[in-house]
């Protein structure tokens, strides 16, 4: 069965049926409540994913760092249940994360701005204004979210596959859709591939994170593909000294089998300095 992923605007409803998509598909459901039990393994407490969940990194100092690390360890829970299979993955970009692969069913839930809040604050008791404020603020993360960390608008059109307007369409209506097109038969023939695509992409991501977490890595110039735990290391890095830290730190990595170097030393921080 594919991947389903869930994009969504605040006050759409679109948590209700996500749930019960996962309930008639017995799917797992990736949602905030899944990636909290499970962060502590993957060494995220609370107060991070409080902090660092989906919102945009801009890795400027240490501390940017450590958030953009935090968010690779959120996607490498999705990714490593994603390769279980059989999961409905709710927002954190998984439209984008899953980029490439065929078995992913691409969902977006809208409705117009004054309904979300309508809907909104009818179902948690509150007052118009503040519905509208959390909205706004939630559209705003969120898509700065999608934009800063995949470099794409998350209200395109050609990032879905299905969009659906909550205000015209029954909930039991909605589930039905998906779960029949979650059973086309295009999807499950991608199916076959698509193990190995996710362990690339879990590979890309531990490397990403382990370098940085590394004090030894000055900047991130680097471009980072993986093939069958092969992994190809190229860009730029300031000194010699940090090639080899660059290196020695992937060899490490879980699921690295050997490291393809194509990085250039490059002293940018001096050229920036004239």
């Amino acid at each position: 069965m594919p991947i389903i992923t869930i994009s969504r605007e605040m006050g759409t409803g679109a948590l209700g049926i996500a749930r019960d998509v996962a309930k008639k598909l017995r799917y797992t459901l990736v949602d905030g409540a899944k990636i909290s039990e499970l962060g502590s393994k993957y060494g995220l407490t609370s107060d991070i994913l409080e902090r660092v969940d989906e919102k945009p990194p801009v890795y400027i100092t240490a501390e940017d760092r450590h958030q953009a690390a935090y968010l690779n360890s959120i996607e490498l829970i999705i990714l490593d249940l994603a390769r279980k299979g059989n999961v409905i993955i709710y927002g954190r970009g998984g439209q984008d994360l899953l980029k490439g692969m065929d078995n992913v069913l691409r969902i977006r839930f809208v409705a117009p701005f004054e309904e979300r809040v309508e809907m909104l604050a009818e179902r948690e008791w509150m007052d118009p204004d503040l519905a509208r404020h959390l909205i706004r603020k939630s559209d705003h993360q969120r898509g700065g979210f999608i934009h800063f960390y995949f470099n794409r608008d998350w209200q395109d059109p050609l990032g879905y596959d299905l969009i659906y307007n909550t205000t015209k369409l029954t909930a039991p209506s909605i589930v039905d859709s998906i779960v029949a097109a979650a059973k086309d038969p295009c999807l499950k023939e991608a199916d076959l591939t698509s193990r190995d695509l996710i362990d690339n992409i879990i590979v890309n991501k531990r490397v990403e994170t382990a370098l940085l977490e590394s004090q030894e890595i000055e900047y991130l110039h680097f471009n980072i593909e993986s093939d069958k735990g092969i992994v190809t290391l190229s860009g730029h890095v300031h000194s010699d000294g940090e090639r080899k830290s660059a290196l020695s730190i992937i060899a490490k990595v879980k699921g690295v089998k050997r490291v393809d170097d194509q990085l250039q030393v490059a002293n940018v921080s001096a050229k920036m300095k004239e």
